[in-house]
């Protein structure tokens, strides 16, 4: 019994009873004193036929005139039908009138207030009530009576009004709660079980709840619910698919990083060349190869979840900045795009050098990409400043803007390309590399008249 009250419906079926009961209390208290308004209406109008069979005859039989009286259930009966006070019956009073009730003027306050006085006294006493006669035969009809056999009827009906309130209220307590059961328990527990069910494997998107609720809130939540499923089944394919994609390249790496490895003892050879442009370029060669095993030996230790801390150092941010620039010239071509810096060169910087340089070189690479395919030209500018605790670095172009959709998931990977065909995997590594320093990667600002991303990175002391 307890289990079942502590349920839903159970507890509309409480509050229903206590409602309709409460309800019932509030309506029982004019009815008792309308029910004693109609008790000595009642008792006037048998009072003043009984005076008027009395007036038929000069004289009445004093046991004939005690029958009347006590049909009629008072004690004295005065009969004005003119501007003479008349008495057309008596009879001795047990005691004296206690109180005067007129019924003519009498308002529903005054009704309801006598009423709940005549219920709370318990002694009985006598009364005088004063009304107009029935059918306009006389001025005013008064009568004395005594007041137990008055209270008796009063409590009498309402407890007859207090035992139908209970039946009519366990009735419909019990009517709402089948329909809370029909239209809400029922519904719910579908859905509960539908939650359940999906929990048990929410990568099946047949497990999806699809809405039938016929109640409109009781539907909004259910495509609500659905809505989240749908996106957490989304997600967790995603998930799934990235691990085998993270499986996948950290197989790659691993082979490209001994390819690497062979094609840098290569340019080890290379370096003692005496060709003045072999001699040039092979430091370059020699250094993009050094980042290239590196970034492969990150990547595995990636595809191990274990993305390597920064190793701090402090450095020129100028050179750095120029590397970057000098690599990305190179795949420049014929395009018309300008590549400029504005690097204080006293501007030093604490962070983990090849780590920002591949957080400047995806930034910049994807700038030059986006101005290529505006097929406009362009620039892209990278500058820096010192705040004092923090470096600020701007990679700015004067491209196009960004799409809506990828601003949406701008660093999330396989979501925020802003090219087709891109990944989104640049911007991701990026700015999981400036968190990994303690700073932000964040889109300062993007539109036709161009897009500027802004590194923040926290300048403590070695």
């Amino acid at each position: 019994m307890a289990r079942m009250l502590n349920t839903l419906s159970g507890r509309f079926l409480i509050l229903t009873t206590i409602f309709v009961m409460l309800a019932e209390v509030l309506i029982f208290v004019p009815s008792v004193a309308r029910f004693r308004e109609d008790y000595l209406l009642d008792r006037l109008q048998r009072a003043q036929i009984a005076s008027l069979a009395a007036l038929a005859g000069d004289t009445i039989d004093p046991d004939l005139e005690e029958e009347l009286l006590r049909n009629a259930g008072v004690f004295n009966v005065v009969l004005r039908r003119d501007e003479a006070r008349q008495l057309a019956l008596s009879s001795p009073l047990p005691e004296p009138v206690s109180h005067t009730y007129d019924l003519r003027a009498a308002g529903s306050v005054a009704l309801i207030r006598d009423a709940i006085n005549r219920l709370l006294t318990t002694e009985n006493q006598t009364i005088r009530v004063i009304g107009a006669p029935v059918r306009d035969a006389g001025l005013l009809i008064e009568v004395t009576m005594e007041t137990a056999p008055l209270r008796t009827a009063m409590l009498d009906y309402g407890l007859r009004v207090l035992a139908l309130s209970a039946v009519i209220s366990v009735l419909t307590a019990v009517l709402l709660f089948l329909s809370v059961r029909v239209i809400l328990v029922r519904p719910i527990k579908r859905v509960v079980g539908k939650i359940r069910d999906y929990a048990e494997a929410p990568e099946d998107s047949s497990r999806i709840l699809q809405p039938t609720a016929g109640v409109r809130e009781l539907r909004e939540a259910e495509e609500a619910l659905q809505s989240l499923q749908t996106q957490l089944t989304a997600a967790l394919r995603q998930k799934e698919r990235l691990a085998q994609l993270g499986g996948a390249v950290a197989k790659v790496a691993h082979d490209l990083r001994n390819i690497l490895t062979s094609a840098q003892l290569f340019t080890d050879r290379l370096e003692a060349s005496e060709d003045p442009k072999v001699t040039r370029m092979a430091p370059k060669l020699v250094n993009s190869i050094a980042r290239a095993v590196s970034l492969t030996e990150s990547t595995l230790a990636f595809g191990k979840a274990e993305e390597p801390p920064p190793t701090l150092t402090r450095f020129a941010l100028s050179e750095l900045v120029a590397d970057v620039m000098e690599s990305e010239r190179l795949a420049i071509g014929e395009e018309d795009i300008s590549l400029s810096e504005d690097i204080p060169g006293t501007l030093m910087v604490r962070a983990d050098a090849e780590q920002l340089y591949r957080v400047l070189f995806n930034l910049v690479r994807n700038a030059r990409q986006a101005l290529a395919m505006s097929e406009g030209g362009g620039e892209v500018c990278v500058s820096a400043r010192d705040e004092g605790d923090a470096c600020i670095i701007e990679v700015s172009d004067t491209g196009p803007g960004l799409p809506a959709k990828a601003r949406e998931h701008l660093f999330q990977a396989f979501q925020g390309g802003a090219r087709k065909g891109g990944t989104g995997l640049g911007l991701a590594i990026a700015a999981d590399l400036v968190r990994g320093h303690g700073g932000t990667l964040e889109l300062s600002r993007t539109g036709p008249e161009g897009t500027v991303f802004r590194i923040r990175l926290p300048q403590g002391s070695m």
